[in-house]
C-alpha cells in the first residue's frame, strides 16, 4: 500500500526480491494539467501495471466492494509505505498484521512531513522505522529501525534518496523476520529518549513562508528542509510597490563576525555585494544561491541580478 515514487522503491524490492505481490493498493488517479482533464497514475501504480500486478484504488478505505476485494487478495501481510490512515478493518485483515516503513526514527517526527520537518529542526540524524500499525498515526510497536546522518548541506531531496532506498532495505529485513519467525517478531512499545517529541505535521503554502526573525541558521535549515520540493518563499518589494512572490531553494551561511554583518540589525534587509545577493536574517546575512521569481525558471542569485533593475532598492518581507 503506497502511492508516491517514496513507496516504489519499497514495491521494487519486493518484486525483486521474489516475493509474491498479490495486489497493490494505491490513491485514486489524479487529474492534471491546466483544465484538469486528464488523469495521471499515481507512481506505484505504474509501477504496478508495468510488472502486471493487480491495482485497488478505493476512494474510501471502508468501502465494502474494497473491502471485499482485499478479503479476496488472502493477503499474509500488508506492507504500507506513504499511504493513509487506515482503519483498523484494513490494518488488522491479514493474519500477520500490517506493517509500515517511516521516514523517521520513532516516536519522534510522527505525521506525514518526517524528512521535511527534521531538516527543517536542525537535526543531524534520522533514519527509518518499521512498526506495526494500531489505531493512532505512527504510534505501533517498532519492528526496526536504521539510522542514518544528515549531513549540514543536504536538503529535503537528499534525505529523501537516501530514506527510500534504506526504507526499502528495512522493508525486505522486516518481512524476512517475520517469515522466519513464522508470523512471531519481536516488536517494541515506543519509547520517548527526550523530554520533546516533534511532530511532522503535513506541509501546506503557507507553512512554507520564510520568517526573516528567524536566525541565520535557522532560515537556512528552513529552505533546505523544503528543497527542492514544495520550497521555501518569501516576497520582493520593489520600490514601484511591487509584490513579487520568490522561492529560495539554496542559501550559503556567512560569518556573522565580519563588519557587515554586524550591521544586520533589520531582518529582511537585502544586500547586494558585486554579484552576490544577501538577505539579513535575526543574527547575521544568509547569502541567496538559487531562487526563482514566480512565473520565471529556477536561477542562480547570478543570473537574477544580471536580469533584474534596482534589486538593491528592494525589501524582503
Amino acid at each position: 500500500m503506497g502511492t508516491p515514487e517514496f513507496a516504489v522503491a519499497t514495491l521494487r524490492a519486493l518484486v525483486e526480491g521474489g516475493y509474491n505481490v498479490v495486489a497493490v493498493v494505491t490513491q485514486p488517479d489524479k487529474p492534471v494539467g491546466r483544465h484538469q482533464q486528464t488523469l495521471q497514475a499515481p507512481p506505484v501504480k505504474q509501477y504496478a501495471l508495468e510488472h502486471s500486478l493487480p491495482v485497488l484504488q478505493p476512494v474510501k478505505m471502508r468501502d465494502e466492494a474494497f473491502l471485499e476485494q482485499l478479503r479476496a487478495c488472502r493477503a499474509d501481510i500488508q506492507v504500507v509505505v506513504a499511504f493513509r490512515l487506515l482503519p483498523e478493518v484494513v490494518w488488522a485483515m491479514p493474519r500477520y498484521g500490517t506493517f509500515n516503513v517511516h521516514a523517521s526514527l520513532l516516536p519522534q517526527y510522527r505525521g506525514a512531513a518526517p524528512i521535511n520537518w527534521a531538516i527543517i529542526n536542525g537535526e543531524t540524524r534520522t533514519g527509518v522505522t518499521t512498526f506495526f500499525l494500531d489505531n493512532d498515526i505512527d504510534t505501533g510497536r517498532i519492528i526496526m529501525q536504521k539510522a542514518v546522518d544528515i549531513g549540514d548541506s543536504d536538503n529535503a531531496e537528499d534525505v529523501y534518496t537516501t530514506l527510500m532506498t534504506l526504507g526499502a532495505q528495512a522493508a525486505r529485513e522486516t518481512l524476512d523476520s517475520i517469515i522466519s519467525g513464522d508470523g512471531s517478531v519481536t516488536a517494541i512499545e515506543q519509547q520517548k529518549t527526550t523530554d520533546v517529541l516533534h511532530p511532522a505535521p503535513k506541509i501546506f503554502k503557507e507553512t512554507c513562508r520564510i520568517d526573516w526573525t528567524m536566525t541565520a541558521k535557522q532560515v537556512y535549515d528552513f529552505v533546505r528542509g523544503l528543497s527542492p520540493y514544495p520550497g521555501a518563499w518569501t516576497e520582493l518589494l520593489s520600490p514601484d510597490g511591487k509584490t513579487t512572490q520568490v522561492k529560495i531553494f539554496k542559501t550559503t551561511k556567512t560569518d556573522n563576525s565580519t563588519e557587515a554583518d554586524s550591521n544586520c540589525a533589520r531582518p529582511g534587509t537585502l544586500t547586494v555585494d558585486g554579484q552576490d545577493l544577501y538577505v539579513s536574517a535575526a543574527d547575521c546575512r544568509l547569502r541567496i544561491d538559487e531562487l526563482q521569481p514566480a512565473g520565471k525558471r529556477r536561477m542562480t542569485a547570478r543570473d537574477f541580478l544580471n536580469g533584474a533593475r534596482n534589486v538593491e532598492q528592494c525589501t524582503i518581507r
